[in-house]
């Protein structure tokens, strides 16, 4: 077995995967590779597929798989994974520690203090005790971020329509989550139904003073309109670690809208997260070794 490492992995998996074969981190030898491990910059589209004459198995070390071409990837006889479970507490966190800026003022207090300035009077905070959080997707961070909230003393509800009920948490139409939502936190896969499923439409069905989490994909949120939903205040904040590309256009209208706190797409790269994505490809190659044994 051949495997190649397209993408940033833990320095530590090359030495785990040589148990199954040759491993190598060249890009130009994918004609020969059976295995390709890939995080969010390789694109895996039918042009790179049919580079690689010989692929078997696309391991995407992440959540989602919008970056690699599954249909066509599965009609040629590849199959293809992701390693969702394992950066569910990473990406979690990095959504708790979004929304929690947004009503300490961390942000405003941290960048006054380094200009010198004395900001208690005029930075004004709330709390997420008794507040609501509606999640829209329900699966593994959701249910991370769920049962984060819940420690704090928010009331988490949640839309998800491939769930008919949830360990933690009440769930609810996407109209009654739009409606009752004091923060709402993305967890879905970009699709046709979620590409750019918040937008001028979508942001008059919300509560006034609405804060946004997004660390689910950027391109599920039109740009353009969130930046003129927070120029209006009918968004309160939006903080994102997700963007339409890595990195974001120059462009971009978020950068000069104001209540954004972002972040570089920073939510699976803690260092535990690494070690648990190498050791989740660890178990699909086992797996699949043992099938085709």
């Amino acid at each position: 077995m051949k495997i190649l490492i397209s993408d940033a992995f833990d320095p530590s998996l090359p030495a785990k995967l040589e148990v199954f074969g040759e491993v190598t981190d060249d890009k130009d030898r994918l004609a020969e590779m059976d295995v390709v491990l890939v995080r969010s910059k390789t694109k895996c589209t039918r042009e790179y597929i049919d580079q690689a004459r010989n692929l078997r198995l696309i391991i995407r070390g992440g959540v989602g798989l919008d970056n690699i071409d599954v249909e066509y990837a599965q009609s040629k006889g590849i199959q293809v994974f992701n390693t969702a479970e394992a950066s569910a507490v990473a990406v979690a966190e990095l959504a708790l520690a979004l929304m929690i800026s947004v009503p300490t003022r961390l942000v405003e207090g941290h960048i006054g203090m380094t200009n010198r300035e004395w900001l208690k009077k005029t930075l004004k905070r709330t709390e997420l005790m008794g507040k609501t959080l509606g999640l829209i997707g329900a699966g593994n961070i959701g249910t991370e971020l769920a049962r984060r909230a819940i420690a704090f003393g928010m009331r988490v509800i949640a839309y998800d329509p491939l769930l008919k009920n949830h360990e933690c948490v009440d769930l609810v139409s996407l109209e009654e989550l739009f409606v009752e939502a004091d923060y709402i936190s993305l967890h879905v896969p970009l699709t046709d139904s979620t590409r750019e499923m918040f937008n001028t439409e979508t942001f008059a069905q919300l509560k006034d003073g609405v804060v946004i989490i997004n660390t689910a994909r950027g391109k599920c949120i039109s740009e353009k309109d969130m930046a003129e939903a927070l120029e209006s205040g009918k968004v309160r904040a939006y903080a994102t670690d997700v963007w339409n590309s890595d990195p974001p256009d120059e462009s971009c209208p978020l950068f000069d809208a104001p209540n954004v706190v972002m972040t570089p797409h920073l939510g699976a790269s803690s260092g535990e997260n690494m070690l648990r994505i190498g050791d989740m490809v660890v178990r699909i190659l086992e797996d699949v070794a043992q099938q085709t044994a």
